[in-house]
């Protein structure tokens, strides 16, 4: 696909840069085969048909920016955590991050990180660093109580106290993401309720959501952008979900691009709509072209010009209702990104 047909002007404004005081009051775009129709995601739980089976992200965004100084010189730096390589204890572990200061941190640097020290091991590609993580107590206890909430550069902000809160869905339990499944954001305990209530049947997928996601796709070609690995766990229980629904025909519903991107990478070759349990990684870039398996439908947010995210919602939608729809969300004054409204994709190209 070229990337120039991923492109829309995003006015500034149009950015969501902190949430709705409730969860659920975002607007919801509900598009059609030939109309969109404007509600409330508060509506959400009656769109979705019963017997179908809601699939969720319960990835946790850990707190991955530290602040801190050089152990000697006493200069400014900022460790961003982006995936854990190893853990030789609960207090020593071993990860690859980002790093800023006035001078490039090279290996044997040593850091103070409040609770934590931190030695740079090794640069490794794309501006990494491989860094080790000392503290007193177990490292994801020292990162939860001294890290600051890792909000998405466009918001053009420091992270706030409300954020601890509102940049985590309400189901979240395993730590790893540097950034929100954003398309959970909305989603509360009511909601939830109310879709048990229908007889939809909830389960949950862990897919780590890296830093890749906020990278730009810079080729004219988007088979030539260099797809980010993320980590994922599907579950036996999930993968015999998916299956008891095929059973009673009913419908796969993704909560956001993640939850697409875990099922779609642990499909069955067998039978492509149902999923195999385990632990993977994955590099899935879904454009349009992609014949989807296991997903039925799609919650998700609206997403940033030329990013392989809205190349995902292309595949999904089809690329000219894909696009229709951005541009009747801009003009009717949807709020965009991680905080912003959502749109319901009830099914999928044919």
């Amino acid at each position: 696909m070229k990337t120039e047909l991923l492109d829309y002007l995003l006015p500034e404004d149009r950015i969501a840069t902190h949430p709705l005081e409730d969860r659920s009051a975002s607007r919801l775009l509900v598009v059609g085969r030939t109309e969109n129709r404007h509600g409330s995601f508060r509506e959400f739980p009656e769109l979705v048909p019963e017997g179908a089976l809601v699939v969720l992200n319960d990835t946790r965004v850990l707190r991955a920016r530290l602040l801190g100084h050089k152990r000697g010189t006493g200069g400014a730096v900022e460790i961003f955590l982006v995936r854990k390589l190893r853990a030789d204890s609960d207090a020593d572990e071993t990860w690859l991050a980002l790093g800023r200061s006035s001078k490039p941190l090279r290996p044997g640097t040593e850091i103070d990180l409040g609770p934590l020290s931190a030695t740079v091991l090794a640069r490794e590609e794309d501006a990494l660093l491989r860094v080790r993580l000392v503290a007193g107590e177990p490292v994801s206890r020292a990162v939860e109580r001294s890290g600051r909430v890792p909000l998405p550069p466009y918001m053009r902000r420091a992270d706030e106290p409300a954020d601890a809160q509102r940049y985590q869905t309400v189901f979240a339990r395993e730590d790893g993401s540097v950034a929100a499944p954003t398309a959970g954001l909305h989603v509360t305990d009511e909601t939830l309720a109310r879709l048990r209530a229908r007889g939809v049947e909830i389960a949950f997928t862990t897919l780590h959501v890296g830093l890749g996601t906020f990278r730009p796709v810079t080729v004219e070609d988007l088979d030539e952008h260099p797809m980010h690995e993320e980590d994922l766990v599907v579950s036996e229980e999930l993968a015999a979900a998916v299956s008891r629904t095929r059973e009673r025909g009913g419908s796969v519903v993704a909560v956001g691009t993640t939850v697409v991107r875990a099922l779609e990478s642990a499909r069955d070759s067998r039978d492509p709509r149902r999923v195999l349990p385990g632990a993977r990684s994955t590099r899935l870039l879904i454009q349009p072209g992609y014949e989807f398996g296991p997903v039925d439908a799609l919650l998700t947010n609206f997403h940033m010009p030329k990013s392989t995210l809205l190349a995902l919602v292309y595949a999904f939608a089809g690329s000219e209702r894909a696009a229709r729809a951005y541009a009747e969300a801009l003009r009717e004054g949807y709020r965009f990104l991680s905080y912003g409204d959502a749109m319901w994709i009830p099914e999928r190209a044919s």
